[in-house]
């Protein structure tokens, strides 16, 4: 999320939570749930990795705190793989933590790449941990009602981004 709100990051590689049967795209906004388990700093390219050390007190033990969402601007279903080394830039994650998080991970499952609108909360929303957020999961029904702030990137950036990302992998 640290990654998005900084505009480093304009995409979300996704397949879907361990238990799902595939990734589906259920909603057109959605606010962040906070979380490092699936970015472990090796994961991450160098350059970004000093963003993660921000999101470990959004998520506790007891509380998270929520501090930003999006709009899908386009889903890609990636038919061409070889071309996600051409939209490395769009995103923090090392070319082998794609390989082996996404590509090699549950091989018949596709990989979307969602092309997002990132935007801060206008104010942080702090929740109660539940037990029904946890699991790898794609969607979470969340008791929030957005109130957002200005996005990171305009309209004409990401429908050039999501124009590549087609191009590259569609």
């Amino acid at each position: 999320m640290h990654a998005m709100l900084d505009g480093r990051q304009t995409v979300l590689l996704r397949k879907g939570g361990i238990h799902e049967k595939r990734f589906d795209l259920a909603a057109s906004e959605f606010v962040f749930f906070p979380t490092v388990a699936h970015g472990h700093a090796e994961r991450v390219r160098p350059e970004h990795r000093s963003l993660l050390a921000a999101s470990v007190a959004d998520s506790t033990d007891d509380r998270i705190v929520l501090r930003a969402g999006a709009r899908v601007v386009a889903a890609v279903a990636v038919r061409r793989p070889d071309g996600l080394a051409e939209i490395e830039d769009t995103h923090i994650w090392t070319a082998d933590s794609v390989r082996a998080d996404r590509l090699d991970f549950r091989p018949r499952h596709q990989l979307t790449v969602l092309v997002v609108q990132a935007a801060p909360l206008t104010e942080p929303v702090v929740l109660q941990r539940d037990p029904a957020y946890a699991g790898c999961k794609s969607w979470l029904d969340l008791p929030v009602t957005p109130d957002w702030a200005d996005p990171v990137h305009d309209e004409a950036t990401l429908a050039a981004i999501a124009e590549r990302v087609l191009a590259s992998v569609g």
